[in-house]
C-alpha cells in the first residue's frame, strides 16, 4: 500500500521555525539539483510564495531554503485555509520543513552544530532497447540532465550514496555512484569524418567506447561560511536559470566542475543599489575541464548576479570563459587578469597567440509572475551569446530558452504545467554550421565536460521544445507525463536530425522514507549521419531511494 504525505501533512504541527537576528554564522551544504525537494520549493514560488528565492542561481543550501519558507511562514498560514492554493501551499510547507527540521538548529548560536548524516542511498536500474543518441554536441541526447552519467543500448545500472557533515561555519558533502553501462562499437569512418568537418577538427581514431564499470563523484567539496557566502572548493553541481529543461548558461547536463566557488547564498541589500534594483546574490567559480583537445585542459572562469527589484520579478546576468590550455595559453595570473576583464572583440593576430583571452559567452535570464494572476503564472526567459558583452546589447545573435509555468488549475489544484521552447541558432550570419553557440574557432570542445555539454540539452544551432503535465499526489509524490522535441540544423548535421520523445514518470512513496521512481520513455529519431531512416528506442528504469537520516551529533 502507498504511504502518501497529504493526510499526514494536514494531520502534522506547523513546524517551528527560528528566526535568526543579524547575519547567520552557521555553513551548509547545497542541496542536490535532483532532489524532490526543488519541484516543490519552485510550485511554493509558482503559488505566489517563497519570494526571497533566486530562481537563477541554484543550487540553493540547506540553510538558505529553510530562510526562505521562514520568510514565508505568516503568509501561508495567515491565509485562508478554503483556498485550492493556498491548501496545496501549507502542504508543500509542511513537508519541506519537517525534511529541513534537522537543520533548525544551526540558526541558534547558542547551541553547537557539529553532526554528520548519511542523506540517502539510492540504486537505478534501466534498460534501452533499441540505440540511443549520446552526442550532445553532435547528433542529440536521449537521456538529459543526468549528471553526465554514460549510457548506451542494453542495461545500465548505477548504486549511490550522499552524506554530508556540517560543525558551525565548516560544512562537506560527497556522493558517489558506481556506475554501469555497456560499450559501443567506434563511429564508422564517415560518421567520423563527418564529425571532423562539424568541427573543424582533426579525424576522430575509430575507437569503440568501453563498458562503464567505475566508482564516480557527483558531489565532494568543503565549504567555509563567511558573511553569508559559502566558500567552497572541490566538485559540486551548477544550474544557472529559472528554467527545468536545461539552463543555457550552466547545468547538470555534464558531470560538476572541480574548482573554488564563492557564492553568496543569502539576499544582499544596498542601500543605493537595492532601492533601485532589489536584493541581490552573485555566485563566481574558477576550474578546469576534462575531456578537451583543443587545447588540452583548458581553465574555466565564471560570474552570475541576478537581482530582485520586486518580489515576483528577478533577473540576472553571468559571463563565461574558458581560456589558457597546453600548447595554447598558460595559466597565469596576468592571463587570467587579460581574460577576466576583455569584453571587446580581439583580432585573428592576439585570438590566435598567447594573449587569447579565451572563448567567452554571456547569458541573461528573467522569471516574472504574472500581475492579477501572481499565484497562478509564472513567465521566464532565459538566453545565451558568444563573444557579445550579454543578451540584452545583441538580442539578434542570442540563443533563447523562454517558459511558462502553471501552478495549478480552476478546479484541478494538484495539476501543473510547464512549457519551454529553445533554440541555439540566432538569426544572424555568424549562425552557421554549428560554430556560433556552444563553439569557438580555438576553443572548439569550448561548452563541453568530458564530451557532454554543460549548458542546455539543445546543443548546436538546434530548435526544440519540452512541456510538462505533473499531478501531484502529495509534496514528495507526482505523476508527470513529458514530451520533448529537437531539430538541428542542416547546415550544421548534413541531413538535420529530429528526435521526438515522449515519458511518464511516477514518483512515490512506498514507505515515508523510501521513494520508487518509475520512468518509461519511447523515442523516435532520424539522423541521416549515424543511420537510414527512422530510429526508436525505448527506456525503462526503475530507482529506489532511501532516505535514512542518519545523524550523529547534534
Amino acid at each position: 500500500m502507498l504511504f502518501s504525505l497529504s493526510s499526514y501533512a494536514q494531520q502534522a504541527a506547523t513546524p517551528v521555525i527560528l528566526s535568526p537576528t543579524g547575519d547567520n554564522i552557521s555553513g551548509s551544504v547545497y542541496i542536490s539539483m535532483d532532489s524532490w525537494m526543488y519541484p516543490a520549493l519552485e510550485r511554493l514560488y509558482g503559488l505566489g510564495y517563497l519570494d526571497t528565492a533566486f530562481l537563477g542561481l541554484r543550487p540553493w543550501t540547506r540553510l538558505s531554503a529553510l530562510h526562505m519558507l521562514q520568510a514565508s511562514q505568516s503568509a501561508i498560514f495567515d491565509g485562508p485555509p478554503s483556498s485550492p492554493g493556498n491548501r496545496e501551499a501549507r502542504e508543500l510547507f509542511n513537508a519541506l520543513g519537517r525534511e529541513l527540521s534537522s537543520d533548525r538548529d544551526a540558526l541558534d548560536p547558542t547551541r553547537s552544530n557539529a553532526h554528520a548524516e548519511l542523506d540517502r542511498l539510492y540504486g537505478r536500474a534501466m534498460y534501452i532497447s533499441g540505440r540511443p543518441l549520446n552526442d550532445s554536441s553532435h547528433f542529440g541526447s536521449t537521456l538529459i540532465n543526468d549528471y553526465g552519467r554514460a549510457y548506451e543500448g542494453g542495461f545500465n545500472g548505477l548504486a549511490g550514496f550522499s552524506a554530508r557533515a556540517e560543525d558551525v561555519r565548516l560544512s562537506m558533502k560527497v556522493r558517489g555512484e558506481f556506475q554501469h553501462a555497456p560499450g559501443r562499437a567506434a563511429y564508422p569512418l564517415s560518421v567520423r569524418q563527418t564529425i571532423a568537418t562539424m568541427d573543424q577538427a582533426d579525424l576522430l581514431p575509430a575507437t569503440p567506447v568501453d563498458t562503464t564499470n567505475e566508482f564516480r563523484l557527483i558531489d565532494a567539496y568543503i565549504s567555509y561560511h563567511i558573511l553569508n557566502n559559502e566558500i567552497s572548493v572541490g566538485k559540486s553541481e551548477n544550474w544557472w536559470g529559472p528554467g527545468e529543461s536545461g539552463a543555457m548558461a550552466w547545468s547538470t547536463n555534464a558531470q560538476g566542475m572541480y574548482g573554488l566557488r564563492i557564492d553568496r547564498v543569502e539576499p544582499l541589500k544596498i542601500p543605493l543599489l537595492s532601492r533601485l534594483l532589489g536584493p541581490f546574490r552573485y555566485e563566481a567559480t574558477f576550474g578546469d575541464l576534462k575531456g578537451h583537445r583543443y587545447p588540452n585542459q583548458p581553465w574555466v572562469h565564471t560570474g552570475k548576479v541576478n537581482f530582485k527589484p520586486t518580489p515576483n520579478l528577478e533577473f540576472g546576468f553571468s559571463r563565461i570563459v574558458m581560456f589558457a590550455g597546453q600548447g595554447h595559453v598558460p595559466l597565469t595570473f596576468g592571463t587570467f587578469w587579460h581574460s577576466f576583464s576583455s569584453f571587446q572583440n580581439v583580432p585573428a593576430s592576439e585570438k590566435f597567440s598567447r594573449n587569447d583571452p579565451g572563448a567567452r559567452h554571456a547569458s541573461f535570464d528573467f522569471n516574472y509572475r504574472l500581475p492579477f494572476l501572481r499565484n497562478w503564472v509564472t513567465l521566464y526567459s532565459d538566453s545565451i551569446i558568444h563573444d557579445d558583452v550579454s543578451p540584452v546589447a545583441a538580442p539578434r545573435h542570442a540563443a533563447i530558452n523562454p517558459g511558462i509555468y502553471i501552478s495549478h488549475f480552476p478546479g484541478a489544484p494538484k495539476l501543473d504545467f510547464r512549457a519551454e521552447a529553445v533554440y541555439t541558432d540566432p538569426p544572424t550570419p555568424h549562425s552557421v554550421g554549428g560554430t556560433y553557440i556552444y563553439w569557438e574557432v580555438v576553443y572548439r570542445d569550448v561548452y563541453t565536460d568530458s564530451g557532454y555539454l554543460l549548458g542546455n540539452w539543445i546543443g548546436r544551432e538546434g530548435k526544440g521544445g519540452e512541456a510538462w503535465l505533473t499531478y501531484w499526489l502529495s509534496p514528495q509524490e507526482r505523476i508527470i507525463f513529458n514530451y520533448r522535441n529537437a531539430k538541428s540544423a542542416k547546415d550544421f548535421v548534413p541531413g538535420g536530425t529530429t528526435q521526438n520523445l515522449f515519458a511518464a514518470n511516477a514518483i512515490v512513496r512506498v514507505k515515508k522514507n523510501l521513494e520508487l521512481n518509475a520512468l518509461a520513455q519511447y523515442e523516435q529519431w532520424t539522423v541521416p549521419v549515424l543511420a537510414s531512416g527512422r530510429k526508436s528506442d525505448f527506456t525503462t528504469s526503475i530507482q529506489m531511494t532511501w532516505y535514512p537520516h542518519l545523524r550523529v551529533g547534534h
